[in-house]
């Protein structure tokens, strides 16, 4: 845990209830933070080595009127940095609301885009997959015990993962496989976790479709064709789409979703087989 700058900042509302989302340094994570920020949480924003880029989600969360901790945990080691990680965010102020098991590996751009398959698809199984359903059930556990305590939030028990939108019907590709099996395999846990903690933890899932991240920001122009060619909406999606999902999963009026898994995609179309041809 990175004690950031919370202690340079005064509590606004010390009863505000808090948020945590993993990977809240950039993209996504950083909409969702900021959002949950403006529906009245407190937020600790999550990084796994990008101290900086957490600093400044940190910082757009308190341009919100909100308190923001910055915390470090590097999911791609196999460690027990989870545990902790779990204890001290929930130290901070007691109890927590809500949790967005939102960090995934990025394998797609940087110096990761050109390891081998394999190497790859071990990455993205711990970072995403083995991150995700260990954070869960630390969380769902503490979440839990602090009900029994008295301790709870009045928005306790909301659990967001992060899957994909075509991990269940498949995209041609390695990259299509590799995010099948990995997100895929995220979707399926939301829903067996869900009846786990049923009712006092709610888990549910959100699934993106084509999100223009740093990613779809330097994408081969065939992707974009592919965007406006499988989106309903003929548009890359906006990080802030799915921030908004989010958003209304934790709010009051989400409480009767439980188990579910929502696409954020604009809706779902088919690809030509010359499109799926070049893809592959």
């Amino acid at each position: 845990m990175n004690p950031g700058r919370d202690d340079l900042v005064p509590l606004i509302d010390s009863e505000r209830p808090v948020a945590v989302v993993t990977g809240s340094s950039s993209g996504i994570g950083r909409a969702i933070a900021i959002q949950l920020a403006k529906q009245g949480f407190d937020l600790i924003v999550h990084a796994g080595r990008n101290l900086q880029r957490a600093e400044e989600t940190a910082a757009l969360v308190r341009g919100q009127t909100a308190n923001a901790l910055v915390s470090m945990c590097d999911f791609s080691q196999v460690s027990d940095g989870f545990e902790r990680f779990v204890h001290e965010a929930f130290a901070w102020r007691g109890s927590i609301a809500c949790w967005i098991n939102n960090a995934g590996g990025d394998v797609l751009t940087g110096a990761r885009k050109d390891w081998p398959f394999e190497e790859k698809l071990d990455y993205l199984w711990q970072v995403d997959v083995r991150s995700t359903l260990l954070l869960s059930r630390l969380v769902a556990e503490r979440m839990i015990r602090n009900e029994v305590q008295g301790k709870a939030d009045a928005n306790l028990g909301s659990v967001i993962n992060v899957g994909w939108d075509q991990a269940q019907t498949g995209l041609p590709g390695a990259s299509g496989q590799m995010f099948a099996c990995t997100k895929g395999a995220i979707m399926s846990m939301t829903a067996a976790l869900a009846k786990t903690y049923a009712p006092r933890v709610r888990f549910n899932c959100v699934a993106p479709g084509w999100i223009q991240t740093q990613w779809g920001e330097e994408a081969d122009p065939a992707w974009s064709e592919l965007v406006a060619q499988q989106s309903l909406q003929r548009r890359w999606g906006q990080p802030q789409d799915v921030a908004s999902v989010v958003g209304f999963l934790v709010s009051p009026s989400g409480t009767f979703i439980n188990g579910q898994c929502l696409p954020v995609n604009g809706g779902l179309g088919e690809l030509s087989c010359e499109l799926r041809t070049r893809l592959c």
